[in-house]
């Protein structure tokens, strides 16, 4: 099986729009496509996000203004995973990192670390497990190192019964390819690879 990993571009939108609108979610419920749109560098507050043909809406102006980030996994022309990475410090406003994230440690201002945040995976129900996720991930961690980052870091949940496949992504992933626990608050966990 040959996958290609893409780095998401304003050209891309009408095929990231496609992936969202093409591939269930775990429960299967249209209503429930997030299209990303939560974990994007824009300041979400004041955007309704309470109906799926708002968020296909905003995912195609996030992807043309480079707002939302990440890479694609393609099985020839078709697209059959999604990795949102996102720059950390771009993130911080947003009203998703303020009500999800808050138990997050951030860095001081002055400590000029660059962080790359790794939110979710999406993968294609017929192309689970079989390492699309890892490719994702291995590919982000090359270019945040190529582009200056010092860690990379995630935040998969610390309670089995509650992760999903198009979510956090599992800890085995993540210590599968480097990363460490560095905070665990019994729900969620905060898992990074430094880079340098």
């Amino acid at each position: 099986m040959d996958i290609k990993i893409c780095k998401l571009r304003p050209e891309h939108a009408e095929d990231y729009i496609k992936f969202f609108d093409n591939t269930n979610h775990d429960d299967n419920v249209d209503e429930h496509k997030c299209y990303c749109v939560c974990w994007s560098n824009d300041n979400c507050d004041d955007k309704d996000f309470s109906k799926v043909e708002n968020r296909r809406k905003y995912a195609w102006q996030y992807v043309k203004n480079k707002n939302v980030q990440g890479y694609f996994a393609y099985c020839g022309d078709k697209i059959v995973g999604w990795c949102n990475a996102n720059t950390k410090a771009d993130c911080l406003n947003s009203e998703s990192w303020q009500r999800f994230m808050d138990y997050v440690p951030l860095e001081e201002p002055d400590s000029g670390l660059r962080v790359k945040s790794v939110f979710c995976f999406v993968i294609a129900p017929e192309m689970r497990r079989k390492g699309i996720a890892t490719q994702l991930l291995n590919c982000v961690c090359e270019d945040a190192a190529k582009d200056g980052f010092d860690i990379v870091e995630a935040y998969p949940f610390n309670n089995e019964n509650y992760q999903t496949s198009d979510f956090g992504g599992y800890l085995q992933l993540y210590e599968k390819c480097g990363f460490h626990i560095s905070l665990d608050n019994e729900q969620r966990l905060v898992v990074r690879r430094k880079l340098k």
